[in-house]
């Protein structure tokens, strides 16, 4: 493997030439780097979290963000929401006479109007429970009607991942991505998901609950982990076994007009298989195992990110393409703002970046990778674009 790929952030790493984005993205004003990948970006209530309903971003004098918690940290951590408690570890996630429904897990199939020219290809960034701004940019790139239902035809959409956490709605989000699922395969297109970090957080938190794990940090568990980085009460109550069907279900990538898409910037994939197919398999098996740790680690290692920044980026972008097919890796996970940023490096941003704005999606890593994380928590934007980006 690449020296230095799959591992995340390195202090020190420096600013990559040649990574800048297209002609107006950038940093929305108050963004600060991550910490690195054993960490996720601001928990809700820091400086930088954007609020529930909130429309203003902090300025650039605003006050410095608290310490993001570890996933392994042993801070204490919100209470469970009322009435919650984990299923047990030995309960399978998908029943043994579970059949799926047109709602739950829509066939995909080709009309005859359709033939060999399949529609546009988009694809959307993390949502986080952004319902609304979910609607609003899919009404706006023509993909769904004003009241919210599939209206693209032939188009063929992809969700990257983590639909819940942070957010108000992370349920409502999931609803939505399952309902446009079987309206867009019935107007012969197709709307599909990958697995996020934050559907393996929400999985494991429901399935595991307190249950100890093994970690580098010290005592962990997946309830703790997902109430210290943005895990809503609200759609813990709501989750439903049809969503966790849903979720255990989902792909990590997927190969589609020479994009190679993945939730996760790292190379921590290779770990799981030498082909797509090979990788999907085993981490599906990994979910439908009930084994904590095993569940624990898989989560560690999608968690990791800026596989592709710095000096070794292009390389390991180059690593995973090789393996896996594609010209250019489509990645949700880490906000532009933090591919741009450095935490402990020489490149800081300045007065000018810090007032720009994420407008649209960012090539980099010698036109190999594509970051499809706007930022919608911190008062980004939530991405949606079609494929391949042109201009």
């Amino acid at each position: 493997m690449t020296q230095g790929a799959g591992h995340g952030y390195e202090p020190g790493a420096g600013y990559e030439p040649g990574s800048e984005p297209a002609p107006g993205y950038g940093t929305a004003p108050g963004y600060e780097a991550a910490a690195g990948y054993e960490h996720d970006y601001p928990a809700p209530g820091s400086a930088y979290d954007r609020p529930a309903q909130g429309t203003g971003a902090p300025g650039p004098g605003a006050p410095a963000a608290p310490p993001v918690p570890s996933y392994d940290a042993g801070t204490s951590a919100p209470p469970a929401p009322a009435g919650y408690e984990p299923t047990r570890p030995d309960t399978p996630l998908v029943p043994p006479d579970y059949t799926p429904t047109a709602r739950d897990l829509p066939v995909i199939t080709v009309t005859p109007d359709q033939g060999d020219r399949p529609g546009p290809l988009y694809v959307v960034g993390d949502v986080h429970g952004y319902l609304n701004e979910l609607l609003a940019a899919l009404r706006e790139n023509g993909l769904v009607n004003a009241d919210g239902h599939w209206s693209a035809g032939s188009a063929r959409l992809w969700f990257l991942g983590d639909f819940t956490d942070r957010g108000p709605d992370g349920i409502g989000v999931i609803e939505l991505v399952m309902q446009l699922s079987a309206e867009a395969a019935a107007a012969g297109g197709y709307c599909r998901a990958l697995m996020g970090n934050h559907e393996l957080l929400l999985l494991g938190a429901h399935r595991f609950g307190d249950t100890p794990v093994n970690s580098t940090g010290g005592t962990a568990s997946f309830l703790a982990a997902w109430r210290l980085n943005g895990g809503q009460p609200s759609d813990m109550e709501r989750l439903e076994d049809r969503h966790l069907t849903w979720i255990s279900r989902l792909d990590a990538a997927h190969v589609t007009d020479g994009h190679l898409l993945v939730h996760s910037d790292t190379t921590a994939y290779l770990e799981y298989g030498s082909s797509v197919e090979e990788m999907n398999d085993a981490i599906t098996g990994v979910l439908q195992r009930s084994d904590a740790d095993e569940c624990w680690d898989l989560f560690r290692k999608l968690t990791k990110r800026f596989a592709f920044r710095g000096d070794g980026g292009a390389q390991a972008a180059r690593e995973l393409l090789g393996t896996y097919g594609g010209k250019r890796v489509v990645h949700g996970h880490s906000p532009i703002p933090y591919l741009l940023g450095e935490v402990g490096g020489e490149y800081q941003l300045d007065a000018e970046e810090r007032g720009q704005t994420v407008n649209g999606p960012m090539v980099y890593a010698e036109n190999l990778a594509v970051a499809m994380d706007g930022g919608v928590t911190m008062d980004g934007r939530l991405l949606v674009a079609q494929l391949p980006l042109v201009g």
